[in-house]
């Protein structure tokens, strides 16, 4: 491993694992990633990092045959365009720390390019069919009310699963009915909480302060009442949602919840904790959302990136043209109209 001494001079021995690394790191602090982002990453770098060691291509020989050579290893490996694209992009990233730090002189990448792809439109769900999942959830038990509150809330305020997950009591104001999220590179943005969602969320809270409150008819082998493990204190900087055993839920325990009550229904075998957070989008954007409060409430940086929700379906489409267009609408011709010239009609869809 290098000291200070060559990094600060701008040595040009660093190896692959070297400078994964200290990019990594770079990237924590610079960009505020998350554990989850620097994860995905790190494993696109090392993934390219072992490419290269198979090959025996150093850091400093890096060049243009290498990166094409790689991106037809991704195509043989069957990695989808957008995989590729996404591994692309990281490679760069780490090309420019390399690049920094005198390890190379140009940029291997410049030249290359990704043939265009159309971008896939998330699946969403109607409005029916999103309600139907939701109170299909028995709220009779504490496990119950846990679930609807999370799916109202994955839906009414299209939470990322680990923000849903994440959320703390004190990210919750009941009073002012909204929620402070911490959303991608430690930004904060306050989404507000709808009537559904606030009402299943009051109910899971009340249910869980109750059976904090209330011993369990367990006992120990000692003869001791054992505390229910789900009833743990509700402090400021607790989890809102918890397990069985007290600890917070995983973006994978979600995962099971929602697959286990959309199981009862065949036609949504599909839907994942992503699929909430697209209908979400989707439903605000039909019902006249404007864009940029959309964006704003998704915590996308990038407009670009919220456009895609702008996908409508034909038969809404429709329904806006004929509610709004001057001359889409039928006109009633009077029948005792003498005038040789027949009548125009206005535009109509079929």
């Amino acid at each position: 491993m290098h000291g200070e001494a060559d990094e600060v001079g701008g040595a040009t021995g660093f190896d692959w694992d070297a400078l994964v690394e200290l990019h990594l790191a770079r990237q924590a602090v610079e960009r505020g990633l998350s554990r989850n982002s620097l994860e995905a990453y790190g494993g696109d770098l090392r993934d390219f990092q072992n490419f290269c060691r198979a090959r025996g291509i150093e850091p400093r020989a890096l060049d243009a045959a290498a990166i094409l050579a790689y991106l037809e290893d991704l195509a043989t490996r069957e990695f989808r365009v957008t995989s590729q694209r996404r591994r692309l992009a990281a490679v760069r990233g780490l090309i420019r720390e390399m690049m920094e730090r005198k390890t190379i002189e140009r940029d291997p990448t410049a030249a290359v390019k990704l043939r265009p792809h159309p971008r896939p439109l998330p699946r969403t769900l109607g409005r029916a069919d999103t309600a139907a999942l939701i109170e299909a959830i028995d709220i009779g038990t504490l496990r119950g009310k846990r679930d609807r509150a999370m799916l109202e809330l994955a839906y009414g305020c299209g939470l990322r699963v680990s923000e849903l997950v994440g959320l703390k009591l004190n990210q919750v104001n009941l009073e002012a009915r909204v929620l402070i999220v911490i959303g991608k590179g430690d930004t904060e943005r306050i989404i507000p909480v709808g009537g559904a969602a606030l009402r299943a969320l009051k109910s899971y809270m009340a249910a869980r302060q109750k059976a904090a409150l209330e011993p369990a008819p367990q006992t120990s082998a000692k003869g001791n009442r054992r505390r229910r493990a789900d009833a743990v204190a509700m402090r400021p900087n607790a989890a809102v949602f918890i397990t069985r055993l007290g600890r917070a839920m995983t973006r994978q325990g979600f995962f099971k919840a929602l697959k286990g009550w959309a199981a009862n229904d065949p036609r949504l075998a599909w839907v994942s904790p992503h699929t909430l957070r697209h209908c979400f989008a989707t439903h605000l954007i039909e019902g006249g959302a404007d864009l940029r409060s959309v964006q704003e409430m998704l915590g996308h940086s990038d407009i670009s990136t919220t456009q895609i929700y702008t996908h409508l379906s034909r038969g809404h489409l429709r329904k806006v043209h004929r509610t709004f267009h001057p001359r889409a609408k039928r006109i009633s011709v009077d029948s005792t109209q003498t005038d040789d010239r027949r009548p125009l009609r206005a535009f109509t869809e079929d």
